[in-house]
């Protein structure tokens, strides 16, 4: 019997939650229900879900801190997250993205849009190719083991930036448009906006540390990932330390 994907749901909002239980049972997915965040710590800790709605305000601790939190841990890094607001002013949604928040989706929303973006998360979790080897300078990223590593020392990258990461070492050299990306790397862009795009380059940035620099912005077209920019860097690093 195939298993079904685990979806937990964190809202303290019972009717709400109770409804998104519902659309998903019906849509293919067993969900699992927390009313405030210690009990979703507790779920979580019990068995890891495939994929975690999160509300933004609940009592006590607030959704942004537990996505913090979640992701500072090794054994929940990798675990999709899916914001759920009422806030929809960019600021604050470059907020959930900062804090671990692999997407975002502002109440009230249907049934329709919170599917697709689940999908699309849970799809981003696992790479187009499977056992594919890609390496680019010192930098390399293995679909079959999902590891990256830099100097052959292990990286600890989220599933949203392991993709973005995987596109972009895959066409190396060129540059991408954030519409590009959207499009290859979220798949069902039609409901994401571009800025979050910028979110997850910077936060794929700090993941990568020193090779960070290899994601190269490109003024006015968008970003390329190129071996030329870690080399600039470390002759910039180079020529700060001889003065």
């Amino acid at each position: 019997m195939r298993k079904l994907p685990r979806v937990l749901v964190v809202e303290d909002e019972s009717a709400i939650a109770e409804l998104i239980a519902v659309n998903l049972r019906h849509n293919g997915f067993a969900p699992i229900l927390a009313f405030e965040a210690e009990a979703a710590r507790r779920e979580v800790e019990a068995e890891l879900p495939d994929v975690i709605l999160l509300d933004w305000m609940l009592p006590g601790e607030s959704g942004v801190s537990l996505a913090r939190y979640w992701r500072q841990h090794e054994r929940t890094r990798q675990v999709p997250i899916l914001m759920l607001t009422a806030r929809s002013d960019e600021s604050d949604k470059v907020q959930g993205l900062d804090a671990g928040a692999d997407d975002y989706i502002t109440k009230p929303f249907s049934t329709k849009e919170l599917l697709a973006r689940i999908r699309a998360v849970l799809r981003r979790r696992t790479p187009d190719a499977l056992d594919d080897l890609v390496q680019v300078g010192e930098l390399a990223l293995d679909t079959a083991t999902y590891r990256v590593s830099f100097r052959k020392q292990e990286l600890k990258v989220g599933p949203t930036e392991f993709k973005l990461l995987h596109y972009l070492m895959k066409n190396a050299e060129r540059v991408h448009s954030r519409g590009t990306l959207l499009d290859r790397v979220w798949g069902d862009h039609v409901y994401i906006e571009e800025r979050t795009v910028d979110v997850h380059i910077k936060r794929l940035r700090e993941a990568l540390g020193e090779a960070g620099s290899m994601i190269e912005t490109v003024r006015g077209a968008g970003y390329r990932l190129s071996v030329v920019g870690l080399r600039a860097a470390t002759v910039a690093s180079a020529d700060s330390s001889a003065t």
